[in-house]
């Protein structure tokens, strides 16, 4: 299967997007993720390749026009759905060993979400928009508490 490039897609009116979700090892916090995202840039600009953020998976997806339709990777971090990405092309390969591999080529920009609880699992997963949290809106408040405050308020489904 060649790449999918999400620019070359229409958005389909009235449609939601198709998500995925995905356990962010290895990151404690946003921060974390974006110090990330941001070096894994800058040595791809040292090795003159093209800048791209691309999330490395075993599973290929099967729902890639669903997914490109305007679908995001949310990222659980500390168990809790904290920021997503947009998703902007699937590209299935077979690594140098032999195993056949996905790249999720995701937007560098991190979008901030309402937090909300969920209980670990393996790989990714299918998220539905219904399912999904808001972005974050700024000035709603509350967005400067200590994590450990904000965790526990979205536990309790305050925020």
């Amino acid at each position: 299967m060649s790449a999918v490039d999400f620019a070359s897609r229409l958005t389909k009116v009235g449609i939601m997007p198709l998500n995925l979700i995905k356990l962010c090892v290895g990151c404690d916090s946003v921060e974390d993720l974006r110090e990330w995202v941001g070096w894994r840039l800058g040595e791809m600009r040292k090795a003159r390749k093209k800048p791209e953020h691309i999330h490395v998976t075993r599973m290929t997806p099967k729902r890639v026009d669903e997914l490109l339709d305007g679908g995001s990777l949310y990222w659980v971090i500390k168990g809790i759905i904290q920021v997503r990405q947009r998703l902007l092309a699937i590209r299935p390969f077979t690594d140098n060993d032999g195993i056949h591999r996905c790249g999720l080529v995701l937007e560098p920009k991190l979008v901030l979400t309402d937090w909300q609880p969920k209980s670990a699992f393996q790989g990714w997963r299918y998220f539905p928009e219904k399912d999904a949290p808001d972005d974050l809106r700024p000035g709603r408040g509350g967005d400067d508490l200590p994590p450990a405050l904000r965790a526990e308020l979205a536990e309790l489904g305050l925020r």
